[in-house]
């Protein structure tokens, strides 16, 4: 299986198989619009707007599992995305990444990655959160928080995943690589 099996819905309500990012890579990130970590929004649109020509696609899924940090329906969440970050990547529906009503992609995704830790600052009060949620937290695919992201390359393989701490300098340097 990769990327081009899945199909999702946009933040319109359509359906999309992802065999649509054939080619591209594509870096799949779960959102909130009430998070710390929101303000990355602003540094994916700058790395979207650097690397689209060069092949590059975000799909921003917003997921409400986390703190209950995505309020809202599909277009509040999306007119909060365009107004105040001037988003100009593809977004999903709201969706689940982890549980029963996790989406096919999601469920993939977590099958096929594992945790690489959180670091820097926001690791003191992540770790404990995550660990009431899930205490074999270290040892499992799920996803741990909002904007986690998930880097997939251009014959729709994953080939990294960055939890929300890592460095955006990080993440930006692995898609040059992969472009």
């Amino acid at each position: 299986m990769n990327l081009y099996d899945f199909s999702v819905t946009r933040q319109d309500g359509s359906e999309v198989s992802l065999r649509e990012y054939e080619g591209k890579v594509v870096l799949v990130v779960n959102t909130a619009t009430g998070c710390g970590f929101t303000p990355q929004y602003e540094e994916l649109q700058t790395i979207y707007e650097e690397l689209h020509e060069k092949g590059l696609e975000i799909l921003d899924f917003p997921c409400n599992q986390f703190g209950a940090q995505a309020p809202g329906n599909d277009q509040e969440i999306h007119d909060f995305c365009t107004g105040r970050y001037g988003i100009t990547f593809e977004q999903f529906t709201k969706i689940d990444v982890n549980g029963d009503n996790a989406i096919p992609l999601y469920k993939w995704i977590t099958t096929n990655t594992t945790f690489k830790g959180f670091n820097g600052p926001a690791k003191l009060v992540l770790a404990p959160i995550v660990k009431k949620m899930d205490s074999d937290y270290k040892n499992n695919g799920n996803i741990k928080w909002n904007f986690t992201k998930i880097l997939i390359d251009r014959e729709g393989n994953i080939i990294d995943r960055f939890e929300p701490t890592a460095s955006m300098d990080e993440v930006k340097n692995r898609i040059v690589e992969a472009i």
